[in-house]
């Protein structure tokens, strides 16, 4: 729903909320916020909410540092597992300088973008994300364990699968804040369970994917459980992904999966540190139906795009190499750009690969030394990723820590 300033104060007002998380994400897409009082969102709509960029993960920087967070309001949504009297409601910002500047560290602003530009060649995109997730135990302080809920296994069900109330919960906690699963079921890992999305615009999905991850965090604390997000937390078992599914219209082209395919094949490699984007990433790839090559195929789930049996709205093409641990925002923004350029320049696709990739087909990076070697290299990149943020992801010095 598209609210305005205005109607976001009179919500409030009327629903008695008096704390408004002000969130937005660091550039490894690691949700952040800030609580104001709810008296205080006149200010934070005309001026800002000044925060200090200089103690946030890749936005690095001592000079400069003071930034300003501006609520958007078409993402006001209500948090369920907060009081209803007293409430708190939570609204995604773009971020600033105190000038009115964009903030080059802001991924978010970086797909509003690249939806502008698509927007104004006439072609629009839908995204859906399949996100899987391990739940894990906790000990007797309350800290995770590597012991999974169950030992379940692929679209099993109760007694085997005790993740099912979770799920269940969290689907309805994501119904109540205005997001829409399709579907979700135990996934192959014991414990590991997918909830996928109805297919939205570029942005929402990304909003959506980014508060689906905290959603699920908070209902499995209240079960005493830890979601973990991790591309692969147990070694041994199934890895988590994070598949993309995208369809798109294009005036001048009927049939828009060949070109997108050509165009994210072409730039796949370059993109990977961003899709994949830490070392227990490189643990998952081409392990368990997640690829290893730039491959694609209309049935063969081992490569890297799927093309799924569906027709009319449905017909679409399924990204597997991404993990949950990308940045929706700097994600969808690469791989649109990839698909922009397919489009454009009306590439046509390699032959497809329905058994097992060919010989001589472009390996995806191995480890992430080699993808940031690979995406320090890129045009493609240098020209979609501004240096803040690709020093952030490809520095050697760099240490991210990872919180599943």
């Amino acid at each position: 729903m598209k609210y305005t300033p205005k109607d976001v104060m009179d919500y409030v007002r009327e629903e008695d909320i008096k704390f408004v998380r002000l969130a937005f994400c660091d550039v490894f897409g690691r949700q952040r916020n800030i609580a104001v009082m709810a008296s205080e969102l006149p200010r934070a709509f005309e001026y800002g909410i000044a925060i200090d960029g200089s103690a946030i993960d890749g936005f690095g920087m001592s000079v400069r540092s003071d930034l300003l967070l501006h609520p958007d309001p078409g993402t006001l949504s209500q948090l369920p597992w907060r009081p209803q009297r007293g409430g708190v409601a939570h609204m995604f910002c773009d971020i600033t300088y105190p000038d009115g500047s964009v903030f080059d560290g802001d991924t978010r602003a970086l797909l509003k973008k690249t939806v502008e530009e698509s927007a104004a060649r006439g072609i629009s995109f839908q995204l859906g994300t399949e996100i899987e997730f391990y739940l894990f135990k906790q000990d007797e302080n309350g800290e995770s364990t590597l012991e999974p809920i169950d030992t379940a296994g692929y679209m099993d069900i109760a007694a085997e699968d005790k993740g099912e109330n979770v799920r269940r919960e969290i689907c309805l906690t994501l119904e109540q804040m205005g997001i829409h699963p399709e579907a979700s079921h135990h996934e192959s890992g014991p414990g590991q369970n997918e909830i996928d999305f109805r297919y939205a615009p570029a942005l929402t999905a990304a909003d959506n994917a980014v508060t689906f991850k905290a959603v699920v965090k908070t209902i499995a604390q209240q079960y005493g459980l830890t979601a973990d997000f991790s591309p692969r937390p147990l070694i041994n078992r199934d890895g988590s992904g994070m598949h993309i599914n995208l369809s798109g219209s294009c005036p001048d082209i009927e049939d828009t999966i060949p070109p997108m395919v050509a165009g994210i094949l072409s730039r796949v490699r370059d993109m990977t540190l961003f899709l994949n984007p830490v070392e227990n990433s490189y643990a998952r790839l081409g392990c368990d139906k997640a690829p290893g090559f730039a491959t694609w195929s209309h049935e063969n789930r081992n490569q890297l795009i799927r093309i799924p049996a569906a027709w009319g709205e449905y017909r679409r093409l399924e990204l597997r190499s991404a993990d949950p641990a990308a940045n929706p925002y700097l994600a969808f923004h690469l791989i649109l750009q990839a698909a922009m350029e397919g489009l454009t320049e009306h590439m046509v696709p390699p032959e497809p690969c329905d058994a097992e990739a060919p010989s001589g087909a472009p390996a995806l990076p191995r480890t992430m030394v080699e993808a940031a070697d690979t995406a320090l290299q890129s045009d493609f990149i240098r020209k979609h990723v501004p240096d803040r943020i690709l020093q952030a992801y490809a520095h050697p010095d760099r240490a991210l820590f990872y919180e599943g």
